[in-house]
């Protein structure tokens, strides 16, 4: 597959709703689409940006993401990187292009003097952790909570 990856466009937001919701309805969560171009936008293309975001484009389109934050840890008294999504629509898994993404956020992160990256994903996706784990990470158990407001 012939592909390259780059910070994501503002031409970009169209299809990456369109990839957050397919990534949603992996990992059987609840997903409106709803503002989320405009939302997306002031996110990653304000002056002080809260989200940045690899893409992984092909020709004719974008064919996944991975985005993510930087975060501070008390423990540490560090930055570190959170990913908060790396998805790859069926075309383009199995090519190693999830590896390259965290080789790309191993960059980022080492440039900035983050001392780790961070994420989570669902006990079921299977696949991923089995991906996780040969790249290196280790699982820590742990329960995550939302209080919605």
């Amino acid at each position: 597959m012939e592909y390259s990856i780059r910070s994501c466009e503002i031409s970009d937001l169209p299809k990456l709703v369109i990839l957050c919701q397919k990534h949603a309805e992996y990992e059987k969560a609840h997903f409106s689409p709803e503002g989320k171009e405009e939302s997306l936008q002031k996110a990653l293309f304000d002056s002080q940006p809260k989200l940045y975001s690899l893409v992984v484009a092909t020709k004719e389109t974008i064919v996944g993401y991975v985005s993510y934050t930087f975060d501070y840890s008390t423990w540490d008294a560090a930055t570190f990187i959170y990913m908060d999504c790396l998805f790859l629509e069926n075309q383009a898994r199995s090519f190693g292009i999830g590896e390259v993404l965290i080789e790309k956020l191993k960059e980022i992160a080492i440039e900035k003097n983050c001392i780790n990256i961070q994420w989570q994903t669902p006990q079921f996706n299977e696949r991923a952790i089995k991906f996780y784990h040969r790249i290196g990470a280790q699982g820590k158990d742990k329960v995550r909570f939302t209080l919605n407001l």
